[in-house]
């Protein structure tokens, strides 16, 4: 009698509509947070401009994602209008508490993001290379996001462990949440 092996857990269509859409709402929701630290920081505080190129790249992986998704015929989440809300108020609000603060956020958001992007990657494997492709090269921009946040003095936080340890836990949330809604 022959042994049957356990077969290779492949990522149905379905799975992979849940990446994109939770990935397309990750980068809705980071272009919300960047917009509520600008308005609140302004446009000539020093690191205004560190933060309107990480937005400008976290907008170009949103169109990127949506693009992929219309092709695909994948909806978005219905909890979009809630990240629209929830990421410029979280964005406004760690500015409110400082440039710091305000780098926390990204590197605290970012460390999700990556570890995110990593679990998809070993998901997906070789089975869609169009999408590992945008998740590899994106990951690369969290990443720089990331570091470029604790370089600019994001440990500096007013409580910073609290504060990363809340914001990743909220990531956590709102990606399990997109992944369903």
């Amino acid at each position: 009698m022959m042994k049957d092996f356990p077969r290779p857990v492949q990522p149905r269509k379905a799975d992979r509509a849940a990446m994109l859409r939770v990935d397309q709402a990750g980068e809705y929701g980071a272009t919300r947070i960047y917009a509520g630290q600008i308005a609140v920081m302004g446009n000539r505080h020093p690191m205004a401009r560190s933060i309107a190129a990480m937005a400008a790249q976290e907008e170009r992986h949103r169109v990127h994602f949506d693009a992929m998704m219309a092709r695909r015929g994948v909806r978005p989440t219905l909890l979009q209008p809630l990240w629209d809300v929830a990421g410029f108020a979280l964005g406004a609000a760690t500015a409110a508490l400082g440039p710091e603060a305000a780098m926390a956020c990204t590197a605290a958001i970012e460390t999700e993001i990556d570890a995110h992007y990593s679990e998809q990657l070993a998901e997906l494997g070789e089975n869609d290379p169009e999408l590992s492709h945008a998740i590899r090269d994106f990951q690369a921009e969290e990443i720089e996001h990331r570091d470029a946040a604790l370089a600019q003095g994001a440990e500096n936080a007013p409580a910073y462990p609290l504060l990363f340890g809340a914001i990743r836990l909220g990531c956590r949330a709102a990606i399990a949440l997109s992944k369903r809604i």
